[in-house]
């Protein structure tokens, strides 16, 4: 006698799944979605535009992007990797309005090992609860010093859950490309962030 399966509960539910029930007209599914994604897009926006009400409204397009498009969604790839693709190209839109897509940044393909990402430091040491405001207005500004291209693949790397190859997918270059315009970025955050040495 087989024991029947117990239903799913919401946190097993995959992303493309809830898609797929949101566009079935389920909306607690867009619910679930936009908690599960929200940090991270929002993340990814702000730090490309350092401008807080700039972000709210490509995140806002972003998100109305995913309503207006879901009867057409069709899971070819990760839920993650389609909503990021949505943020990009939003992004590459407003860098032409702004006059910065023409902005270009030099590439290299060779094999280096991808550096660490910018590491957090402790949320419990008092000198450094007193610096984060400073710190986070640095980051602010040397993010948006970064060539766009670099600053997108940095970001996309960061908060996206994203792999090289589905970078690279997503904005029509090959991994190596990816790997290069994250190093690049990351050799530049260092620089900004010279106290931090090797832990940039």
């Amino acid at each position: 006698m087989s024991v029947p399966k117990p239903p799913a509960s919401a946190e097993d539910e995959t992303d493309e799944a809830l898609m797929l029930a949101y566009a079935a007209g389920d909306a607690s599914a867009f619910d679930r979605l936009y908690q599960r994604h929200k940090g991270a897009l929002y993340r990814y926006v702000l730090r490309h535009c350092a401008n807080a009400c700039i972000a709210d409204e490509l995140f806002q397009d972003v998100w109305m992007n995913v309503i207006r498009v879901r009867g057409r969604y069709m899971p070819a790839a990760r839920f993650g990797s389609w909503l990021f693709t949505l943020a990009h190209n939003r992004i590459v839109d407003h860098w032409r309005v702004s006059g910065q897509a023409t902005m270009v940044t030099l590439d290299d393909d060779d094999d280096a090992a991808m550096p660490t990402a910018l590491v957090s430091p402790s949320h419990e040491q008092p000198d450094v609860l007193a610096a984060a405001s400073e710190t986070s207005a640095r980051l602010r500004t040397a993010l948006a010093a970064l060539p766009p291209l670099q600053r997108d693949a940095f970001l996309l790397h960061q908060e996206s859950g994203l792999s090289l190859a589905e970078i690279g997918q997503l904005t029509g270059v090959g991994a190596e490309t990816v790997k290069s315009r994250v190093r690049y970025a990351i050799a530049r955050l260092r620089a900004a962030f010279p106290e931090l040495g090797e832990h940039v």
